[in-house]
């Protein structure tokens, strides 16, 4: 550790104690070493902002998430889900902070986090003395703050940061239907402020209902309470496009979360969630960073995006049914395709199994298992394998030989490294537009996370014939330059 200017390593210094501190130089020392070795926060690449710079690395973050109720459901054990994300190798996490919450038979979610059974709940505001909230238990006072809450949010956030894990804490969501509207603390039947008396669809406006004070100081106090992790950005709001969520009420909430963090002397990323699927975004709020989709393959909405020059992320998968197949090929299309986060909602974290290994039924609306997971890593370290801060998705490498009826995408830099993926099809004789030189080649089975097949590539330039082994379902491909 390099010597702080107040304290010079000169012999003269210390011959009056050799080889210890006073009591008042060993307070000094430890005051100042926070200013000293002060972490910042997750952030877009200088080199290559489509992708992160965290704790001084580039990184993809690529995940499989519990249904956003880690904080929010007091029966869950977040310190056994986190310890199984850090060991399943991913880097990923999503919550809710709580102003949301769901019934236990919404969306036919079986054993939902993100619905407490009655008094688990835990919010930011205090209950009040007066029953009467419709979930069980009192009333909230949204005047008063619940310092239980925060305590479990920092800690969730810190025992994260500890494992190496990023989180997105998503600080609103629509009320998709009445009954979650509800649940909601800001509705006037459960404050004793009785603010909030209005429709669902009024909730999220800058309208001058009594709600937005209550919005605006929760976000001050939470952007506060998380002012100094490094492992961390928020989403201004989930779905918005669903439930009368106003844009110039988002652009507020994050304009918001700018000016109370140059007042605090720090700066976390901001995410705003588009769209279900794709879209182009057209008016760009310059205070988001990372322009969030759900459910998106094929992974339009990077290439619709990608001049933006910001983070494309795919932050929610899931409603089309319980298969591993599904989610792992749309999170490996959409990596390959350009995209720097990949978060699979998995339903297989419940209350009781924040290991990951819920046996998911059939009705189940998406998927989730430690299988998936492993999968999920195999992307992970693959991507991170290669320099791809240094690497732009780019299709005209494939001259040929793709499978019919297969898709494929590359990430590439010329000359330097490839990296490639191929969904559909059972065996592939790619031709590739490469450029003279020496390369290393490895095909990879994404279900297994094995190298099925390596071989050495001295070539003259021009097209060259790769030929995968037989595959089921999908295959990845990674050529470097040899040396590299």
């Amino acid at each position: 550790m390099a010597m702080h200017p107040f304290f010079p390593a000169s012999p003269a210094w210390r011959k009056h104690r050799p080889g210890a501190f006073t009591l008042i130089e060993l307070l000094l020392l430890i005051a100042l070493m926070p200013a000293v070795h002060a972490a910042k926060p997750i952030a877009l690449h200088p080199a290559n902002p489509h992708y992160f710079l965290f704790r001084g690395q580039p990184a993809i973050l690529i995940t499989g998430t519990e249904h956003y109720g880690a904080v929010l459901n007091l029966d869950f054990d977040y310190l056994a889900y986190l310890n199984t994300l850090k060991a399943d190798g991913l880097n990923l996490t999503r919550t809710f902070a709580g102003a949301y919450v769901e019934h236990s038979a919404a969306f036919n979610i079986s054993h939902n986090t993100l619905a407490p059974l009655p008094n688990r709940f835990l919010c930011p505001w205090s209950r009040s003395p007066t029953p009467g909230y419709a979930n069980g238990g009192n009333k909230f006072d949204l005047q008063n703050w619940d310092q239980a809450y925060f305590k479990r949010l920092k800690d969730f956030v810190a025992q994260a940061g500890k494992r190496g894990l990023v989180v997105e804490f998503v600080l609103f969501c629509p009320f998709y239907e009445d009954a979650q509207w509800s649940l909601s603390p800001m509705n006037a039947a459960n404050n004793i402020q009785g603010i909030g008396a209005t429709a669902r669809t009024n909730v999220y406006t800058l309208g001058h209902h009594d709600l937005l004070p209550v919005q605006e100081a929760l976000v001050r106090k939470l952007v506060t309470e998380l002012k100094d992790f490094d492992n961390l950005y928020y989403e201004i709001c989930n779905e918005p496009y669903f439930g009368g969520v106003t844009l110039d009420w988002q652009a507020h909430i994050a304009k918001l979360i700018v000016e109370t963090e140059k007042k605090l002397n720090t700066q976390h990323l901001i995410a705003q969630n588009i769209a279900n699927g794709s879209a182009r975004v057209q008016s760009p709020d310059p205070n988001v960073s990372i322009f969030n989709f759900h459910y998106a393959t094929p992974p339009e909405a990077v290439a619709a995006n990608y001049r933006l020059n910001k983070v494309i992320a795919d932050d929610e998968t899931g409603f089309k049914g319980i298969a591993d197949r599904i989610y792992r090929q749309e999170a490996w299309e959409f990596i390959l395709a350009g995209g720097a986060v990949f978060d699979h909602l998995d339903y297989s974290f419940t209350a009781g199994h924040e290991n990951g290994t819920f046996e998911l039924p059939l009705k189940q609306p998406g998927g989730g298992s430690p299988a998936l997971r492993r999968q999920l890593k195999a992307l992970k370290d693959f991507i991170h394998r290669v320099d791809f801060v240094r690497m732009k998705p780019n299709n005209d490498l494939f001259k040929g030989g793709i499978p019919v009826g297969a898709t494929a995408r590359a990430l590439i830099e010329p000359g330097q490294a490839y990296a490639l993926y191929i969904r559909g099809g059972t065996q592939a004789n790619l031709k590739l537009d490469l450029p003279a030189g020496a390369y290393q080649a490895e095909w990879l089975n994404p279900r297994s996370g094995n190298i099925d097949k390596k071989e050495t590539l001295n070539h003259r330039g021009g097209s060259v014939l790769v030929a995968s082994p037989d595959y089921e379902e999908d295959i990845a491909l990674r050529i470097m330059r040899r040396g590299k």
